[in-house]
């Protein structure tokens, strides 16, 4: 039902982070599942329509970049937070490409997770009712946006990782429009850029490195500078 009650599910093993949250969000006017190992994750998930999920990376076990890779592995739609108390640009990237949608760093304010969630939740309905968009072709390349697939003329698929594939769909899709750092975060991860974050950056030179015929001299990803970045190369519909 469209006005139901968001339901979400809290992954973390220290209780009274978990009583807090639960007693945040309920005053929201969420539903609040709690669970404090992957253990009691699946067994919550698969009792409940879980709308988001705020996972613990330090979890016991099985640590919470394992489970969002399992998580992801089986539902593309799951809004998927992680939280952890590392806040550098290769844990955001490492957390990110596991297939979260967004990576909060502990300690953090009440007010700023349920914004987060309230964007996680607008991208998972987005994505739940995303049209299928066309290929296209740039270069020696033909990259199937909607399945996310990316090959060569020969057909032999390029092995890309989940923030390479978010990024580059998204410049697929806008091919000749220079897109903001800021806007290809929201793809890759629905929060905002900040200057001192260098995650765009990291993933365009990897993309590069796999795409071009000179990274140090691109010709598809080219950088507009002050503006972001763009797909060039006669890009067509495919």
């Amino acid at each position: 039902m469209e006005n139901s009650p968001v339901k979400l599910l809290v992954v973390d093993d220290d209780p009274i982070t978990c009583k807090r949250l639960e007693a945040y969000f309920m005053a929201e006017g969420y539903v609040v599942f709690l669970a404090h190992n992957g253990q009691e994750m699946w067994k919550v998930l698969n009792q409940q329509d879980i709308a988001v999920l705020l996972l613990d990376v330090g979890l016991p076990g099985k640590d919470g970049l394992e489970l969002a890779r399992e998580l992801r592995a089986r539902d593309d739609v799951l809004g998927i937070i992680l939280v952890s108390g590392r806040d550098d640009d290769v844990d955001k990237i490492v957390g990110l490409e596991s297939g979260a949608d967004d990576y909060v760093t502990k300690p953090f304010n009440a007010r700023e997770l349920l914004a987060r969630v309230k964007i996680v939740l607008r991208g998972a309905r987005r994505q739940a009712h995303r049209h299928v968009h066309q290929g296209v072709s740039f270069g020696r390349w033909k990259f199937d946006i909607n399945h996310r697939r990316l090959s060569d003329q020969q057909g032999q698929q390029e092995v890309l990782t989940r923030g390479e594939l978010e990024v580059l769909a998204a410049l697929a899709t806008h091919a000749g429009e220079v897109l903001s750092r800021e806007r290809l975060m929201q793809n890759v991860s629905h929060r905002s850029w900040d200057p001192s974050d260098r995650t765009i950056d990291v993933l365009i030179s990897r993309l590069r490195d796999k795409l071009e015929e000179d990274p140090k001299k691109p010709r598809l990803i080219v950088t507009v500078r002050s503006e972001g970045y763009v797909l060039m190369n006669e890009v067509s519909a495919t």
